[in-house]
């Protein structure tokens, strides 16, 4: 008996529409798998959901509501870090999928393989991540977690030129600026596993920043505008916070985002 054939679209759209974080995980990365072996129809037949399926846990809170983070060496400290980091993770694991599903049949083949790599990358992150929590005592949704890291996919959901020049090339972007100094302060605690996951985190997400600059300058060429001011007139109209220094310079030139996109309008 020949095995159902499954569409791009629907295969996306089960894994978007799971809630169980380690259910979407293995969703994910069958997605992904799926793809590169061929296995999935290439036909966009259906949407992609407003909002995907999340677990109960953890509580979602608006920024202002979080719990300011404890800097130092306590257990709590530690955990809520790790958590975070969880969280972050987590969210991109959809960010990565419905940035496929949503715009796949616009941008075509190469986009779609990108951003499921990108999908299955973040799912191991976050498979790393759970793991940290649990040798720690604790588990992903023990804490509560931001909850506006969807509003920028929402926010460019119409738009695939602002949709990449927001999440990877801004918020992905921002995780090169910050994570060697967690990854410094994480080995200086002698917590050398947690430095490896930070430090294979660091290396996957300098890829995928540099999917998104790829992608992006290609919108720009279509609509014949200078990729540097085509992002920044984007960035202004769509992303609500501010592009912030310090900067890691070599990071985001190896992925392709050179301080003539964010120079002119970092605050």
């Amino acid at each position: 008996m020949t095995a159902p054939v499954q569409t791009v679209a629907r295969a996306i759209r089960t894994a978007l529409c799971t809630a169980d974080p380690r259910a979407k995980c293995f969703a994910a990365r069958d997605v992904a798998r799926a793809w590169r072996r061929g296995a999935l129809v290439w036909d966009f037949d259906v949407a992609m959901p407003d909002q995907p399926a999340w677990p109960d846990a953890p509580d979602l809170l608006p920024p202002s509501q979080m719990p300011k983070r404890r800097k130092g060496g306590s257990e709590r400290g530690r955990i809520a870090l790790w958590h975070s980091l969880a969280h972050i993770e987590f969210v991109a694991i959809d960010l990565a999928l419905d940035m496929a599903g949503r715009f796949g049949a616009q941008m075509g083949a190469e986009f779609v393989g990108d951003f499921l790599d990108v999908a299955a990358d973040e799912a191991m992150h976050f498979a790393l991540l759970a793991r940290k929590l649990e040798q720690l005592g604790s588990q992903y949704g023990a804490l509560p977690a931001h909850a506006g890291l969807w509003e920028a996919a929402h926010e460019t959901r119409h738009d695939v030129a602002a949709r990449l020049a927001v999440v990877p090339m801004v918020l992905e972007a921002r995780g090169l600026d910050v994570t060697p100094a967690t990854l410094e302060r994480v080995k200086a605690s002698g917590d050398d596993r947690g430095a490896k996951i930070l430090a294979r985190i660091l290396d996957d997400e300098i890829r995928h920043v540099g999917f998104g600059a790829k992608h992006f300058k290609r919108c720009a060429e279509m609509k014949q505008e200078p990729a540097e001011s085509y992002w920044r007139r984007l960035v202004k109209l769509h992303f609500r916070g501010f592009v912030r220094p310090p900067f890691n310079d070599s990071a985001r030139l190896e992925a392709g985002l050179s301080r003539d996109f964010y120079a002119e309008i970092a605050h």
